[in-house]
């Protein structure tokens, strides 16, 4: 028996349920906020992913699917959603109007990793990107999205934020992080000796609990701000607050990808174990110049689909449609018949084999249906049907040719 790939795993009944009442919350969330669907290729160039997501990650470095397809492309199954649709954006030279984009989307992203609860090496996520707004009351905009669409789906979190600052600042706070960096190097891990010559910002990223006890008292981007970076912060700090949206500051967030500045933020729950984030995002206003577009505003985020899953409640689903079922093997074509004419407004379930009462009051009930159509050697003789209201428990018979 050929069984799945180890970290892929397949979708369907109560699961594949619960993922498409997500999609539906989330989708209709984003639209509620201005968002349009966007859909770009799982197969992109790898170089997108590189120059975006930064070669010093772990995504680039170990987890892409990457490989050469028959024409000699280095290509890669895309490892997150951010890069192709600022990809999108460029290519269909958005990035010359003058006009603000907002867009959502979801799908499958792969990564190879270690599977383990909640992470997958095919994940699915939801996300937004945003282009062409500036304004901090954006990124509160965007965080208050992702509260609202927590809270429709009944999931509770902790949500935190930081400043990742921008070219003006960054540059000082490096040199300070690097010069603490250096003098405790040899106690870090290899990976953090690695970051500290290719992106030393994403060292506080560590998730080595040594190295994190080693990192409590090194320099804070929070704390060496320009004005404007250190502004915004606080003008963020104060719209959460005002809108009663609960935060931390976490001084070590920087996320895992290179093309994040100022805002930073994650929502976390402690329900699934360690893996304990469920969406996160921040802005990143040079990406688009870094993909050679125009400079461009921009900020978004993503949900991990997987990550989510176990922790929704779904609501009871109401009763829907008909069942039609045949007493008699003589009524059969008769009852699809009228299935394929009452399926042109509503969901109908057909049982083909003719079966007695009781069977098809359990098949009614299962099927989940809210009317219950059979046919017997009376009905057929006369041209109706037994009819029943499943849940106002109403039965009469009425004529085949009045049903619609």
């Amino acid at each position: 028996m050929i069984k799945p790939l180890r970290g892929m795993k397949d979708l369907s009944f109560d699961d594949a349920t619960r993922f498409n009442y997500i999609i539906d919350i989330a989708s209709q969330i984003a639209q509620n906020y201005g968002y349009s669907y966007i859909e770009t290729p799982i197969l992109e160039e790898t170089a997108l992913f590189k120059r975006s997501v930064g070669e010093s990650s772990d995504i680039v470095g170990k987890e892409m699917y990457q490989f050469e397809d028959k024409g000699g492309n280095d290509v890669c199954m895309r490892p997150e959603g951010t890069a192709g649709v600022v990809r999108a954006f460029i290519s269909a030279k958005l990035d010359r109007q003058p006009n603000k984009y907002k867009f959502f989307y979801y799908g499958a992203m792969f990564r190879y990793e270690r599977p383990q609860k909640g992470r997958l090496r095919e994940f699915h996520q939801f996300g937004c990107e945003s282009f062409g707004e500036a304004s901090v009351y954006e990124d509160f905009t965007i965080i208050s999205m992702i509260s609202q669409i927590f809270d429709a789906l009944g999931i509770g979190y902790k949500l935190k934020i930081n400043s990742l600052g921008c070219k003006e600042c960054m540059p000082t706070y490096r040199d300070n992080l690097v010069s603490y960096l250096e003098n405790i190097k040899e106690e870090l891990c290899s990976d953090c000796n690695r970051r500290i010559t290719t992106n030393p910002i994403r060292v506080l990223d560590c998730k080595n609990e040594s190295c994190q006890e080693l990192l409590k008292n090194s320099p804070k981007l929070i704390e060496n701000l320009c004005d404007e970076c250190d502004s915004d912060f606080d003008k963020l700090s104060k719209l959460l607050n005002r809108a009663g949206i609960a935060y931390e500051v976490d001084t070590n967030l920087v996320r895992g990808l290179d093309y994040y500045s100022k805002s930073a933020f994650e929502f976390v729950s402690d329900e699934i174990g360690a893996q304990s984030a469920i969406a996160g995002g921040g802005r990143y206003d040079r990406l688009v110049e870094f993909l050679d577009g125009k400079p461009t505003p921009a900020i978004g985020f993503a949900i991990g689909i997987e990550r989510i899953m176990e922790l929704v409640q779904m609501p009871q689903s109401p009763k829907d449609g008909y069942y039609i079922g045949a007493m008699i093997p003589e009524a059969i074509d008769t009852i699809v018949a009228l299935a394929n004419r009452l399926r042109s407004k509503y969901k109908v379930t057909v049982e083909y084999n003719s079966k007695g009462f009781k069977s098809h009051m359990k098949g009614a009930d299962k099927s989940n249906a809210k009317y219950a159509l059979l046919i017997g050697e009376d009905e057929l003789a006369n041209g109706t049907i037994w009819y029943k209201d499943l849940e106002s428990k109403e039965e009469k018979n009425i004529t085949i040719k009045n049903l619609n």
